[in-house]
């Protein structure tokens, strides 16, 4: 409905293109908005006051010059200019009716777009350091990178989903040798847990398990493990970096290089397992999972940079190596290679984007944590700096979120053993909860989840509400059936499109309709705005709509074209619902 009428208007000012207006028209400048007001028509364009300064006119008079050159079309029953130079267009009625038979055809597809050219995503988000379960900071991303990647599929882009596995870091060894003392407890050791540890009773079964699987080939007295080992902070008065950095290399020394390896990579292997478990149990899918180990091992980050030492990019300054970060918009230069030889995570992140790219990808989005403000531009001058364009990268960041039990904030901690889990959110308020809760508000913003308001059965629950509406057409087909009255869509179809205008009329009715008709042009727009939230909004509006119209106009009424109209239009809402539900990644439930 909006293309059509989107494409008249553009073929109007195009024609004016050479006598009033100097082309080419750039079509972001025609553009149309629904109107806030029904008797201010159906929608508006600016297009007049934007380019009246060019053609040197007032912008009445183009808007007018606009107007008359408006192609016939029975789309148009009224346009109307108005204020400083709005063009308002009031559109057929009976559109309303073909609109509903396009959702009838299209099913499932409704509201899905198709352009020209289609770009190539690669969608990269969670990627949760693998050393501990998934948190529900990781479910908010989890659940926005998820419906992010369905809105941009609807949209039209081909969409690829990737999970980067962060194994080949520090914070993997603090894992690994946390494992290992609670490998020395279930052996009979007693020694204090680091406190840089990995604190969390999840820890408890892979100790368990360790020990199951080796016996007690890696135990060794608690007294020789702890031998002038630096002191732990708290009691100990100590530094808790240092010291975990020590009980690692006394870790490795102790059970030798091979058996640390194992350990490492089996303490990996079972975190990630868990975290494959909790996103393919929240519905989420991933179409790649890279390891930053094989990676690295790949010879893919050594080949960057000295793809960057040929471009004279890099230039080594105490002993490290630095990239020339600053010559594409950083605030300052960026340490690749540390003065002990290590890489750097800035120079395994530049070299994995640019293998994104060069995998034929053409927009990379990064879904990441808020405290990763500054990785963008870097990361983009990377980029740049192999020939790229910077803003082929983008990262929305998700703010944290907040958990609240009857008003009181619930207490959260990565290493501690009391944060909550995601697998503990779902168990408790259900998958579609913590997928609309989640999404209920924009990633930039952070998130406050009232645990007994997700639970709860009320309209103040947009779950509920929203999956309640999509239920009640549900029951109006078995009331149906129940009363022995024969449904024939096909027959109600050809009724809508005859005298659908007639039928469907009335305020209830026409706004359920033109709340169903924007769903296209939500999608779109919520996937260019990267805003899932959008959609969860839309759909507790189109909800409304539908409760409004159930409630105040009677459907299985005696006359069979009403019924089988108001029908119609309700099956017509229900798909739509289902449509934006699954975007979601919710059910759609035929009773509640």
């Amino acid at each position: 409905m909006k293309d059509d009428l989107q494409r008249l208007l553009l073929a109007a000012v195009r024609s004016l293109e050479g006598s009033l207006l100097s082309g080419p028209i750039d079509p972001q400048a025609v553009a149309l908005e629904r109107s806030r007001d029904a008797q201010h028509g159906d929608f508006a364009s600016n297009v007049a006051m934007r380019l009246a300064k060019g053609a040197g006119l007032k912008p009445r008079e183009l808007a007018e010059r606009i107007v008359a050159a408006l192609p016939a079309d029975p789309l148009i029953t009224r346009t109307e200019i108005a204020g400083a130079g709005f063009i308002n267009f009031t559109l057929a009625r009976d559109l309303y009716a073909r609109e509903l038979a396009r959702v009838h055809e299209l099913g499932e597809a409704y509201g899905r777009h198709m352009p020209a050219t289609q770009r190539k995503v690669l969608l990269e988000f969670v990627s949760a350091n693998p050393t501990g379960p998934m948190h529900v900071g990781h479910g908010r991303q989890a659940a926005f990178g998820d419906a992010l990647g369905h809105l941009l599929a609807a949209a039209g882009d081909i969409v690829t989903r990737e999970y980067y596995v962060n194994d080949a870091g520090r914070q993997t060894e603090i894992l690994a040798v946390s494992v290992w003392v609670r490998y020395l407890e279930r052996c009979g050791e007693v020694l204090p847990f680091p406190q840089n540890g990995y604190r969390g009773d999840y820890l408890l079964p892979l100790g368990a398990a360790l020990q199951a699987r080796v016996g007690e080939a890696l135990r060794h007295p608690a007294a020789v493990v702890l031998a002038d080992l630096p002191a732990d902070a708290g009691a100990g008065g100590g530094d808790k970096e240092a010291y975990i950095d020590a009980l690692i290399a006394r870790c490795r020394a102790l059970i030798g290089e091979a058996a640390w390896q194992d350990l490492l990579r089996s303490s990996i292997d079972a975190m990630m397992d868990e975290i494959r478990d909790d996103l393919a149990a929240f519905g989420v899918r991933f179409d790649h999972w890279v390891s930053e180990r094989a990676f690295a091992e790949s010879g893919a980050i050594d080949r960057a940079l000295g793809r960057l030492r040929d471009r004279g990019l890099l230039y080594t300054q105490d002993g490290a190596e630095w990239f020339r970060a600053t010559q594409f918009g950083d605030d300052e230069d960026r340490v690749v290679v540390r003065d002990n030889g290590v890489k750097t995570y800035f120079a395994s992140d530049i070299a994995y984007h640019l293998d994104k790219r060069e995998r034929g990808h053409d927009q990379l989005i990064d879904v990441l944590g808020a405290d990763h403000h500054g990785y963008v531009t870097r990361v983009r001058g990377g980029l740049q700096a192999f020939g790229h364009p910077g803003d082929c990268l983008e990262a929305p960041l998700i703010q944290l979120v907040a958990l609240f039990r009857n008003g009181v904030k619930v207490s959260m901690g990565k290493r501690e053993a009391n944060f909550v889990t995601l697998r503990q959110l779902r168990e408790e308020v259900g998958n579609d909860a913590c997928r609309i809760f989640f999404l209920m508000r924009s990633n930039d913003q952070s998130l406050d989840f009232d645990l007994e308001l997700a639970k709860s059965k009320s309209n103040e629950n947009p779950v509920f509400y929203v999956q309640y509406a999509h239920a009640r057409v549900a029951s109006v087909m078995k009331e149906l059936a129940a009363r022995g009255i024969g449904w024939d869509s096909a027959r109600a179809q050809a009724t809508v499109l005859a005298h659908g205008a007639e039928l469907l009329s009335g305020a209830h009715a026409e706004a359920m309709l033109s709340a169903l008709s924007r769903y296209p042009e939500v999608i779109r727009h919520a996937a260019a705005q990267r805003a899932p939230h959008a959609l969860v909004h839309y759909l507790r509006e189109l909800a409304t709509t539908l409760h409004a119209f159930y409630n105040a106009e009677r459907v299985l009424v005696p006359d069979e074209a009403q019924r089988e109209a108001r029908i119609y239009a309700l099956l017509a809402v229900q798909q739509v619902l289902r449509n934006g539900l699954a975007v979601l990644g919710a059910s759609a439930p035929e009773s509640m």
